[in-house]
C-alpha cells in the first residue's frame, strides 16, 4: 500500500483542529535552553497550552517530586515522557542499563504520563580497554528487543505503556537501529502478539516522514498501537543532523496529510512540538510557544 492507496481514509469523518490548539503539546526540548522544567510548565499554563512531555533530565534537574507538584498543580496533561531505551551495551552494563529503564517507567507513572518513550540506542559502545565500538548492528537490534522484552512486565505492573520511536536511518549507529515504522511494529507484534496496549511507536514525523511505506505502517499500527504523535519540519538544506529541525510548516513535511491519515485509524491524541533547533533555543521562549500554536492552527 503506498501513499496514494490507503482504505481506513476513505469516506473519514476528520476533525479540524485549525480553530484551536486544544491537542497541541509541547516537548519541553523545544525550550530545553530558555528555561527549567518548572519554567517551561508555567509559561505553557500562561499559553493554555494542554500538555508537556518532559525530559528526564530536566526533571532530574528540578527535582521529581517538585515536577510531579507543578504539573498536578497547573492541571497540565502528558503527552509522554522522554526516555527509555538505549538498550544495547556491553554485557557488563546490561543491568545499569535495565535498572535505569525500571527508573524511567517509574518516573513516567508519577507524572501520569500515557507512555514512555523509548530511543532505543545504536550500536554498543564496548569498554573493554582497546576494543573498538561494534559494527554489528544485528545484534544490536537483537539487543533492543530483548531489552523492551525484559521492561515490559515491569511497566505492565505500573500500568506504563512503551512507545519505540523509530529514528531516522542516519542516527542507527549512535541514537536508534530501529529506523522505519515497520521495524517497530515487527517488535511490538512478536512481543505483544495479542495488542495489549503495553506496547506501542511513537510517530515522529522528521524520523518517517520519507518511508514509502509510511501509510501502510500507520494503517497497521490501528489506534492501540500509535501512542504518540510528534511534529516538526525537515529543512532543506539542513544545517546540523541533530540540532536543525524546522518548525513546522518551514519545511517540506506534507503535515496535514499525514495528520488525516492518522485520524483516519482512530489517533486521537495530541500533536507534540519537539523541535532541536539553535534557532529557536535562540529566541525567548514565549515567542517560541506562541509560534507552535500558531503553525499548529495553520499547518498541523
Amino acid at each position: 500500500m503506498g501513499h496514494h492507496a490507503c482504505p481506513a481514509a476513505a469516506g473519514a469523518v476528520l476533525r479540524d483542529f485549525s480553530a484551536d490548539h486544544r491537542q497541541l503539546s509541547i516537548n519541553t526540548a523545544t525550550v530545553r535552553r530558555q528555561g527549567d522544567l518548572l519554567a517551561i510548565i508555567e509559561a505553557c499554563a500562561r499559553a493554555e497550552i494542554p500538555a508537556i512531555s518532559p525530559w528526564r533530565d530536566q526533571v532530574a534537574t528540578v527535582g521529581l517530586d517538585r515536577a510531579v507538584k507543578a504539573v498536578r498543580e497547573t492541571g497540565l496533561k502528558l503527552s509522554g515522557y522522554c526516555r527509555g531505551g538505549m538498550f544495547p551495551a556491553d554485557p557488563a552494563r546490561l543491568v545499569e542499563v535495565q535498572d535505569d529503564n525500571r527508573r524511567a517507567v517509574d518516573e513516567a507513572a508519577a507524572l501520569g504520563a500515557p507512555c514512555l518513550v523509548l530511543v532505543v540506542g545504536g550500536l554498543p559502545q564496548f569498554s573493554r580497554p582497546g576494543s573498538a565500538p561494534s559494527k554489528d548492528i544485528g545484534g544490536a537490534r537483537a539487543m533492543v528487543e530483548d531489552g523492551i522484552g525484559a521492561l515490559l512486565d515491569h511497566a505492565a505492573k505500573a500500568g506504563m505503556p512503551l512507545a519505540i520511536e523509530p529514528l531516522h536511518p542516519m542516527y542507527a549507529a549512535d541514537r536508534a537501529c530501529v529506523n522505519t515504522t515497520g521495524q517497530a511494529l515487527d517488535i511490538c507484534d512478536r512481543l505483544d502478539p495479542g495488542r495489549t496496549g503495553r506496547l506501542g511507536v511513537a510517530l515522529d514525523l522528521f524520523h518517517v516522514w520519507w518511508d514509502p511505506e509510511l501509510y501502510a505502517q500507520i494503517a497497521r499500527c490501528g489506534p492501540d498501537r500509535l501512542l504518540a504523535y510528534h511534529v516538526c519540519d525537515w529543512l532543506v538544506p539542513m544545517a546540523d543532523m541533530l540540532n536543525d529541525r524546522g518548525m513546522m510548516g518551514d519545511g517540506v513535511i506534507d503535515l496535514k496529510g499525514i495528520r488525516a491519515q492518522v485520524e483516519a485509524v482512530g489517533y486521537r491524541g495530541f500533536s507534540e512540538v519537539e523541535i532541536f533547533s539553535e534557532r529557536w533555543w535562540s529566541l525567548p521562549m514565549e515567542e517560541v510557544l506562541s509560534t507552535c500554536i500558531a503553525r499548529h492552527r495553520a499547518v498541523v
